[in-house]
């Protein structure tokens, strides 16, 4: 069971939340409701809902995802979904973290939960 508890703190993310007013955020310095400094590191359940998302093909040859996700712990941001092709990643979607940052970017990757569903045209 150990080894369980361990693959998924891995893949867990580290958030701040506020111990003024209990606001949870994702790599701020400040709490984005009252400003303060006192922020604790904590980490999330691990699973996200995509609220927005995006087809980009900025910076390279490639199309990529570019989604905001939400987490149930309160903070919202923008990252990479993958384990489809970008344009099947629709809102509302459950996505987890990928084994933490992306090494060359630090980009926080996250990957869909479930496939999305086949649908085959006639």
């Amino acid at each position: 069971m150990g080894t369980v508890r361990k693959a998924h703190e891995e893949s867990a993310l580290s958030y701040h939340r506020c111990r003024w007013c209990g606001t949870a955020s994702f790599r701020r310095l400040l709490c984005p409701v009252c400003a303060s400094s006192d922020l604790e590191p904590e980490r999330t359940t691990g699973h996200g809902v995509v609220v927005r998302t995006a087809v980009v093909h900025r910076y390279t040859d490639e199309a990529r995802n570019e989604s905001l996700v939400r987490f149930p712990e309160g903070f919202v941001f923008r990252c990479q979904v993958v384990g489809a092709a970008p344009h099947l990643v629709t809102v509302g979607a459950q996505v987890r973290p990928v084994s933490g940052d992306e090494p060359e970017t630090g980009a926080v990757v996250l990957e869909l939960c479930e496939p999305p569903a086949r649908r085959d045209w006639i």
